[in-house]
């Protein structure tokens, strides 16, 4: 799958791609359709697939049947060649599965039972496929209230308009910039009601969690970023979701029992994560030491990272642990001492993994590769995973050591950012170099970052828990003073508004006062001139009299 270099993708900024808008189209596409009752909306979805722009030829429909009482058939209206096949699994994963089992697609692309596409939608899809091999793309959806129709109307936009967007699909695309803008969570785009993924990173992310209850499409979502996908969302790509989804309306417990589960697979939600105690199937960092170096070296790496601030971390601690023979009568002439210290040591402790190879799960998202014997600072691997993801960097070197034999370093790797490489480098190409062109490459000094090769007594567990909840408590702290504060100045802004009517209140009032007090002056100076003019006259026919 090795792409030209036009065609590597930095991050996820697929705008250099640029696909052809009168390309020839070639690859094959599966549809598949997992299905659940429903069989009135689903012949409208199978004619609005046998509608479609792109060559029915190259279009291959399956249907899985996931236990519909009556069992679910194929319209006549259905496209050329589809079938149908029956899942006994219960759940919408096993029936993808089951699907996907039977594509012979170069694309696979998911469709909900009641999501009818727009006529050009599947072209749209596959005009990015057909510029990358490792694209998942998404359509845009909107939810129509508008009853079903018995067949399918020939304008689908005003039969079934108005329709309400895709709200949080618009939100974060809108919010990154077309996904373009460094986001750190693209795969949320990868919804299984109409997205396109290359078959071959199916191949490399493995198929559906069919253990979750909830929230299979996000986790293999996930998943596909690791392999190294590119997400692309496509607003040509039109389809009309036939009612509101089961998210739509219950979002509240949808969300508790989604995030009950998903917590444990990725690692990329950091708030389902908050408490330090807490040890996951999928830690967030993977720190890979050699446990052949000595046990005292071995011993001052790995525990220096356990009692560091980042809790949700696995030490990969690699030796020839299988092959070890334990001489228990004599232990202290034992050729494999060292190496009995360092199992025995870390045997019985969960956050650490005793393997034979350096090969971490492909699901953890980042590696930090460390030699034995440098000791990183409490906060240090904070600090490099606040580098790597505020600069999107697929790789952090740490130049620990130069000398005329050559150059020690650590390595703080982005899993998805070296699965890109190994997808689009040439044929013998450095990794590393393909590394900064998808993703960026920097060099930072050992000290700057606190790694040392000098002991110090660690917080250990307990001690890095206690400052972890000190942190948090003052966390917490600065947070109800910042609140006070903020309904301080809120009470002087509500304030500032009652004085300012006040005053205007105040002002019209003078302002009537003194009009009042003209008038009254006015008024005073008339009867003056009233009494003063009386006056004269009486006093004028008493001098007459």
């Amino acid at each position: 799958m090795t792409v030209p270099d036009g065609l590597r993708v930095r991050g996820n900024d697929y705008r250099t791609l640029k696909p052809d808008e009168r390309f020839t189209p070639r690859l094959r596409v599966s549809v598949v359709i997992p299905a659940y009752g429903g069989q009135d909306k689903l012949d409208l979805v199978l004619a609005a697939l046998a509608r479609q722009t792109y060559p029915a030829g190259l279009i291959e429909v399956i249907v899985v049947d996931n236990g519909s009482a009556p069992p679910l058939r194929l319209p006549a209206g259905a496209p050329a060649g589809a079938r149908l096949i029956t899942c006994s699994r219960p759940g919408r994963a096993a029936a993808r599965n089951a699907g996907l089992a039977e594509a012979t697609g170069d694309v696979i692309h998911w469709l909900d039972s009641d999501v009818v596409l727009t006529p050009g939608a599947i072209e749209a899809h596959m005009r990015w496929h057909h510029a990358a091999p490792y694209l998942v793309v998404t359509g845009y959806i909107r939810f129509t209230d508008v009853a079903p129709p018995a067949e399918l109307p020939g304008d689908l936009a005003a039969y079934f308009e108005p329709a309400e967007p895709h709200a949080w699909i618009v939100d974060l695309v809108e919010r990154t910039d077309g996904l373009t803008d460094n986001p750190q969570r693209p795969f949320s785009l990868h919804v299984g009601g109409a997205t396109s993924v290359g078959a071959r990173l199916i191949e490399a992310a493995g198929p559906m969690d069919e253990e979750l209850i909830l929230g299979q499409d996000t986790e293999m979502g996930y998943r596909l970023g690791q392999a190294g996908a590119v997400f692309v969302p496509e607003p040509s790509a039109r389809a009309y979701h036939l009612g509101p989804t089961m998210r739509m309306r219950d979002k509240a417990p949808i969300d508790r029992v989604s995030h009950a589960f998903v917590a444990d697979r990725i690692p990329a939600y950091r708030w389902l994560r908050g408490h330090p105690g807490r040890q996951w199937k999928v830690p967030y960092v993977a720190v890979v030491v050699d446990g052949t170096a000595g046990y005292d070296k071995v011993r001052a790496s790995v525990d220096a990272v356990l009692a560091g601030t980042i809790p949700d971390l696995h030490a990969h601690v690699v030796g020839p642990w299988d092959t070890l023979d334990r001489d228990r009568r004599a232990p202290l002439r034992d050729p494999d001492l060292e190496r009995v210290l360092v199992h025995g040591h870390y045997l019985h402790d969960g956050r650490v993994r005793l393997a034979t190879t350096p090969d971490v799960d492909p699901a953890v998202p980042f590696v930090l590769r460390l030699p034995a014997g440098w000791i990183p600072g409490e906060d240090t691997l904070a600090r490099l995973l606040d580098l790597a993801r505020d600069e999107g960097l697929g790789l952090v070197n740490v130049l620990l050591h130069e000398s005329s034999e050559g150059v020690v370093a650590a390595r703080l790797e982005r899993v998805s950012a070296f699965a890109r490489a190994r997808v689009v480098a040439a044929p013998g190409e450095d990794l590393d170099d393909v590394v900064d062109a998808v993703s960026g490459v920097s060099w930072v000094e050992a000290g700057t970052y606190g790694f040392t090769t000098e002991p110090v007594p660690p917080l250990g567990r307990r001690g890095a828990y206690r400052a972890r909840l000190e942190a948090q408590a003052e966390a917490a702290r600065l947070a109800k003073e910042n609140q006070r504060l903020r309904e301080q100045v809120a009470k002087w802004k509500e304030e500032s508004t009652r004085w300012r009517k006040s005053a205007v209140e105040l002002r019209r009032e003078v302002g009537t006062l003194r009009r009042q007090l003209a008038a009254a002056d006015r008024a005073q100076q008339s009867l003056r001139t009233l009494v003063s003019t009386t006056m004269k006259r009486a006093l004028r026919r008493r001098l007459r009299g």
